[in-house]
């Protein structure tokens, strides 16, 4: 099964009309921070926030009349689930859905109001195969493979079509990686377009499956991410040639630099994304000097984040910038001892979110206390300033919250 650009150009043509047409945008605070020059392309803002609506409608429309009465089945961790299930609802297609179990409840309930059928079955998209093939084979349903197929990268290529014609000659394209369709369509537009254009791949340190792949290593077994789009323990047999020929290298990313992308994201382009979305900017960002004083555009791929791991990323964030800070602080065990610590901070202008008494669990004498008191403050300067006031005030106070998680 072989793609061309042509392919891509004509997948852009039955798209019109049937997805967003996503901005792609200088970010001019990025920019500054990562000393490159920043576009992003904001597929959050498909319908079902991902730029999986591409691949999907491309793939359904090309489906005869008795594929389309039987049915399709596809495997997801939610992203081209969401894709497939709205598509298919619109053209009266039956779809079931296969999702790893550890799905977040956000993508479950998604496809379901889309009209799919759910099934989870196993922890990882890989374990999902043996189940899926078996249904399909069973009830003649048509699987949509998430990304190993030439109508999925045709579909998906269209993002890069979209990115260069809006900006043309960047030097960097940068795009996270999962099984390879992505940014095998994008890295085809890109070779058409604007052959000097450098694309770049982004994995998780977890899941570098293109990346072990395209030099011969065995890939490790995976475990938990915050980037469960790209959690894929193997790229396609189509799509592993391509990134080969026409990709220029593959970057991993942590976890930490992940929830960094998904806080900035968040807090300067006031947009949502998941793990898999702030991939391209964690690696902007993690790998600073590639792309110094280079025109990059980024690929925020998705913006389906389960809402509780949302708020802990961001809470997270604050404390990693020194904005959300827990003292313990050693006061008097008698009547005003409190009053004195909180008027020290007061004074220091940090303003106090919680307090604990520690009476019974810590080794200090009888007659004093320790209390345990988070509290916000502007960054780690203020956090010195905070703690110098308490000292000046004769009180002895140690930091608690670790700025490394």
């Amino acid at each position: 099964m072989s793609i061309s650009f042509a392919d891509i150009e004509a997948a852009d043509r039955l798209l019109e009309g049937r997805i967003v047409r996503t901005p792609f945008l200088r970010s001019e605070t990025l920019s500054a921070i990562s000393g490159a020059e920043l576009f992003l392309k904001f597929e959050n803002r498909q319908y079902t926030a991902s730029f999986k609506d591409r691949g999907a409608y491309i793939y359904l429309a090309e489906l005869d009349e008795a594929q389309r009465q039987a049915g399709v089945i596809a495997l997801s961790a939610g992203n081209h689930a969401q894709g497939v299930a709205y598509h298919a609802k619109r053209m009266g297609v039956p779809a079931t859905i296969v999702m790893p179990e550890a799905t977040p409840f956000s993508k479950v309930r998604a496809a379901e109001f889309l009209g799919a059928e759910v099934i989870l079955r196993g922890e990882t998209i890989s374990e999902g195969e043996t189940f899926i093939h078996e249904r399909a084979e069973a009830e003649g349903l048509t699987f949509v493979h998430p990304y190993d197929d030439a109508r999925i990268v045709a579909g998906q290529g269209t993002v890069g079509l979209e990115m260069l014609r809006a900006v043309p000659g960047l030097d960097f394209l940068v795009v996270p990686v999962g099984g390879g369709g992505l940014i095998a369509g994008i890295a085809l537009a890109a070779k058409a377009l604007s052959p000097e254009t450098r694309v770049i791949g982004v994995e998780a340190t977890g899941y570098p499956s293109m990346h072990h792949a395209l030099r011969g290593l065995a890939p490790p077994p995976g475990g938990p991410t915050i980037a469960e789009g790209i959690a894929v323990k193997r790229p396609g047999a189509l799509t592993l040639p391509l990134v080969r020929e026409l990709v220029e290298d593959i970057l991993l990313v942590d976890e930490a630099a992940m929830e960094q992308g998904v806080q900035l994201l968040a807090e300067i382009e006031k947009t949502v994304a998941e793990g898999a979305g702030a991939a391209a900017l964690a690696a902007v960002l993690s790998h600073p000097e590639r792309f110094h004083g280079r025109r990059v555009g980024l690929v925020v791929s998705g913006g389906n984040i389960d809402a509780r791991l949302l708020a802990s990323v961001l809470m997270r964030g604050l404390v990693r910038g020194g904005r959300l800070v827990r003292l313990r602080i050693e006061i008097q065990d008698q009547p005003g001892g409190l009053a004195r610590a909180t008027a020290a901070i007061a004074r220091a202008g940090g303003n106090i979110v919680e307090v604990q008494h520690q009476r019974w669990f810590e080794d200090v004498p009888i007659k004093l206390t320790d209390i345990e008191v988070a509290l916000e403050t502007r960054d780690e300067a203020h956090v010195g300033q905070v703690l110098e006031a308490l000292q000046a005030a004769g009180m002895h106070a140690v930091r608690l919250s670790s700025r490394s998680i």
